[in-house]
């Protein structure tokens, strides 16, 4: 069973912006590896820019540069 874990920052990422990301991943297993799509998981975790950071700084600050 694939389990893919994708996470992006919390900044409006809407219900169908999730599902293409969702059927990309599966149909990339699918495609790649041949894995069976009615047991790949794929789990999207939204993470808040204060929670998220680049090069020592939070992505909120970098955001505002």
């Amino acid at each position: 069973m694939p389990y893919v874990n994708i996470r992006i920052t919390d900044e409006g990422v809407t219900k169908e912006q999730k599902q293409a990301l969702i059927k990309g991943a599966t149909d990339l297993l699918v495609d790649v590896l041949g894995k069976n799509p009615a047991t790949t998981v794929v789990v999207i975790d939204e993470v808040s820019t204060d929670n998220w950071g680049i090069a020592g700084e939070q992505v909120t600050e970098l955001r505002k540069k």
